[in-house]
């Protein structure tokens, strides 16, 4: 089993800035996608932004140039920059992680979230 645990939601004003963290624990061999997700109230969930256990980043266009996206791999830790921050950025944000198991099979998990409310 694996847990993900994400920390650093809060409330800012528009404009300003967060981040976002998310350790991953447990039956971990190795991590291949990181990424996070948003759900807004009454909207589906979107993803936001992913980087690959290479280091390749995709990132949403409403969040390009915004938010970046880094990963610790020795810590099996997800990151999220988000600067300029806007009223349509509150959401929960969710965090993803495919895990390869120690008996080399892939699974999907995911955070219970943290909550992320800019105010304008």
């Amino acid at each position: 089993q694996v847990q993900l645990v994400e920390s650093g939601g809060g409330l800012v004003q528009a404009g300003g800035s967060l981040r976002l963290s998310c350790a991953a624990s447990g039956s971990i061999f190795s991590i291949n996608g990181l990424g996070w997700y948003r759900q807004a109230p009454g909207k589906q969930r979107e993803p936001v932004a992913d980087m690959t256990s290479g280091g390749t980043t995709t990132y949403a266009d409403h969040v390009k140039g915004r938010f970046t996206i880094s990963r610790d791999n020795a810590k099996n830790t997800v990151y999220l920059q988000m600067n300029s921050l806007k009223p349509e950025d509150t959401a929960v944000y969710y965090c993803n992680a495919v895990v390869v198991t120690p008996s080399l099979s892939w699974e999907d998990y995911w955070g219970k979230g943290t909550q992320v409310t800019v105010s304008s």
